[in-house]
């Protein structure tokens, strides 16, 4: 009996990876830090071009005769909205004798409510002298405009109390008069209609005297809100400095080109769908990573490290190419220089073991327009890596690019080790990479990544999957040598990762 066994589903792809998110940003500093130099510049050529005017600042002491203290400032924006009239700047420019237009000067100047009492009015003008008498001026205008307010609500307020008093004192004389016409010794029957007149009359007295009271108060309480009512700070000219402007302007410029650039980059990044990360190039190219380098030659203390990988993936793909039943190809994307580097050191790591020719496939003059040394390996273009003499070893370079010629990646070699940049092409594109080779039959050994990101911690090795792409079909069989034996398999590739630091290469 057998028993038939269903891999497991995958897992759901998240909507979007943080992760590969943060580093894609990350390596696109060179945007958003150009962007963030931008906009500093931009501040400071800012403040040195547009120079913040003169400018005059004053306080004023606002009374109110409804203020309460639970008032959440109300009255104080309607002092600030009362101040952006035209009519106060109508005032103040008539103070001034000038004879500029009045909505023309609202531009000029603003108010601002600081506590439930206390106005601060800004205003700017061509000098200082000019800022100070127009901030003078208008705050002159406001507590003009405002006594005038108080006394005329107060006067309509004791003009209605005292009309109301005197209705109230010509009924009270209506009520006297119908007191004094009863006749002496009358019926005893209108001693209710008489008392009802007496209490009227007690009546009509007290609300007489309660609105002489209402009025007083009002005609007194006015003028202690017009003397609580003044400037608390004369109008003065705020100290103005270019350094410090321009500082200001070139630190706000600063953070908002910082954080444009990084939004830029992130819009860019989710956009282009571009991997960076180990397990998505893997994952996208079918293939697993086997070595990686950096793309420059890093810090100075960086460089032996660097040189020592290097090396060890050349020693690799040396015996790779010399234990490989079938032509091997170095198919670059994004990294012709660094593949035009490796393969000529993996030809001459492959010298010392006879004539070695590589088979020039890259664009452009790359290595066919290299000048040969002495002792260097051939280089030749446009032939099958099989083709030549049983004694020289040949092996090919090529591009997988967009535009490449897929047809014609066969004759550089039926196996194929992908040297990727990492962030260079797209998910996309590496599903089209892996698709096409797999097309023409090219089994993929691995994946060489240049210029990964030192702080991706991700595996990009296949573990569910075989050493080469899934989509390249049937092995091919290995050849035979002469006693019918099957030759030594290729072998895998030695992972080669630069240490970020000390402590982790020790």
């Amino acid at each position: 009996m057998t028993t038939r066994t269903t891999a497991e589903p995958p897992a759901a792809a998240p909507l979007l990876d943080l992760q590969a998110l943060v580093v894609a940003v990350r390596r696109r500093r060179r945007l958003w830090c150009a962007m963030a130099l931008l906009g500093l510049l931009v501040g400071a050529a800012v403040a040195v071009l547009l120079p913040t005017p003169p400018t005059a600042v004053t306080k004023v002491l606002v009374a109110h005769k409804e203020d309460q203290p639970n008032d959440p400032g109300t009255l104080i924006r309607t002092d600030v909205a009362l101040l952006g009239t035209t009519r106060i700047a109508d005032d103040a420019l008539k103070s001034l004798k000038s004879p500029e237009n009045p909505a023309d000067f609202l531009r000029d100047y603003q108010g601002t409510g600081l506590t439930n009492n206390l106005l601060q009015i800004d205003v700017t003008g061509a000098s200082d002298a000019q800022a100070v008498a127009r901030a003078k001026a208008l705050a002159d205008a406001f507590v003009a405009d405002h006594v005038r307010r108080m006394w005329d609500a107060a006067k309509t307020e004791a003009k209605a109390l005292d009309d109301q008093r005197d209705r109230l004192r010509d009924e009270l004389a209506q009520v006297n008069k119908a007191i004094g016409d009863r006749p002496p010794g009358g019926d005893p029957k209108d001693s209710a209609s008489v008392e009802s007149r007496f209490a009227r009359r007690a009546e009509l007295t007290s609300r007489i005297a309660d609105f002489d009271q209402r009025a007083e108060e009002a005609r007194t309480g006015t003028p202690q809100v017009i003397a609580g009512t003044q400037i608390v700070d004369a109008p003065r000219a705020l100290p103005r400095s270019l350094a410090k402007a321009a500082l200001t302007d070139a630190a706000v410029g600063l953070v908002l080109g910082l954080v444009l650039g990084l939004a830029v980059a992130a819009v860019g990044v989710v956009v282009a769908d571009r991997p960076v990360l180990r397990r998505d190039i893997a994952a996208n190219l079918g293939a697993s990573v086997l070595a990686e380098l950096p793309r420059r030659s890093g810090r100075p203390w960086q460089r032996r490290r660097i040189r020592a990988a290097h090396e060890r993936l050349v020693g690799s793909l040396a015996r790779a190419v010399r234990g490989s039943a079938e032509p091997v190809a170095l198919l670059e994307l994004g990294c012709a220089r660094s593949t035009r580097a490796l393969a000529l050191d993996l030809a001459g790591s492959l010298g010392p073991d006879g004539p070695v020719a590589v088979v020039d496939g890259l664009p452009g003059p790359q290595l066919a327009g290299r000048r040969r040394k002495p002792a260097g390996p051939g280089v030749v273009s446009g032939e099958p890596a099989a083709a030549g003499s049983h004694e020289e070893r040949r092996f090919g370079v090529g591009s997988v690019a967009p535009g490449t010629a897929w047809t014609d990646l066969r004759h550089l070699g039926t196996r194929a080790v992908l040297v990727v940049r990492a962030g260079h092409g797209s998910a996309a594109w590496l599903h089209t990479v892996a698709r096409h080779l797999a097309e023409q039959r090219i089994a993929v050994i691995g994946v060489v990544l240049i210029d990964p990101d030192p702080r991706d911690r991700t595996d990009g090795t296949l573990w569910d999957g075989p050493r080469t792409a899934p989509r390249g079909g049937k092995e091919r069989p290995a050849r035979q040598n002469g006693e019918g034996r099957p030759r030594a398999q290729l072998p895998l590739l030695c992972a080669t990762r630069i240490a970020d630091d000390d402590q982790e290469a020790r």
